[in-house]
């Protein structure tokens, strides 16, 4: 896989006129998924608030991007993401703050997340998209992605933190006591909360970029 390629990450959260506390809450969640995300070297910088509610990131190794995805989703809730996401060069050398860097992989990243704005992708809503020079795979990626968000449009807020706390230590027992719940009620909120699709996503997409990007 060429080191010169990388995924730039930019999102903004949605409806988010309608939340008074938001620049406080946002900045607590994305410090708590910058530790956690440069932690697992899912990331190579800290996310970095580039206007009101909209921050970015570089990925680290290309095929784990959509773990990130998912996790990062999963850590900021009760925040609804837009996400973009661009496959390129960056011009510069990779040092933080990330919003001093440019090159194509911002570029593409700012057009999809435009295109999720703007619900221009398909005739139903999408959360997620992506945008590079590879069109074969950004039409399959596109796809696979917007099946994806109809099913996590449905997710409710409980089932997310199960899902959260599943992503922490994936085991139902575990997940169960940590959430003061029986261990039956944990799988039903997974299985009703689409977990087991969304992790087949993970590692179908995640199987898929490698492939397209070696």
């Amino acid at each position: 896989m060429p080191s010169e390629t990388y995924a730039v990450v930019i999102a903004d959260v949605l409806a988010s006129s309608a939340r008074k506390d938001l620049r406080a809450l946002l900045g607590k969640k994305l410090a708590d998924a910058s530790e956690r995300h440069l932690r697992q070297k899912l990331i190579r910088l800290p996310y970095s608030v580039t206007a009101g509610d909209e921050f970015q990131t570089i990925t680290a190794e290309l095929p784990s991007l959509p773990a990130l995805l998912l996790d990062l989703r999963a850590t900021l809730q009760p925040l609804p993401l837009r996400v973009g996401v661009g496959i390129g060069e960056v011009a510069d050398r990779i040092q933080p703050p990330v919003n001093r860097l440019t090159g194509e992989a911002f570029q593409f990243a700012r057009w999809a997340l435009e295109k999720v704005k703007a619900n221009s992708l398909f005739k139903f809503e999408v959360l997620t998209a992506f945008a590079s020079h590879n069109e074969p795979f950004i039409h399959t990626i596109n796809l696979l992605y917007g099946l994806h968000d109809t099913l996590m449009l449905q997710i409710t807020a409980k089932q997310w933190e199960t899902i959260r706390r599943f992503l922490d230590h994936p085991a139902l027992e575990q997940t169960a006591k940590r959430l003061k719940l029986d261990v039956s009620t944990v799988s039903r909120n997974l299985k009703r909360g689409y977990y087991w699709q969304l992790a087949e996503t993970v590692k179908v997409a995640g199987a898929f970029i490698e492939r397209a990007f070696r």
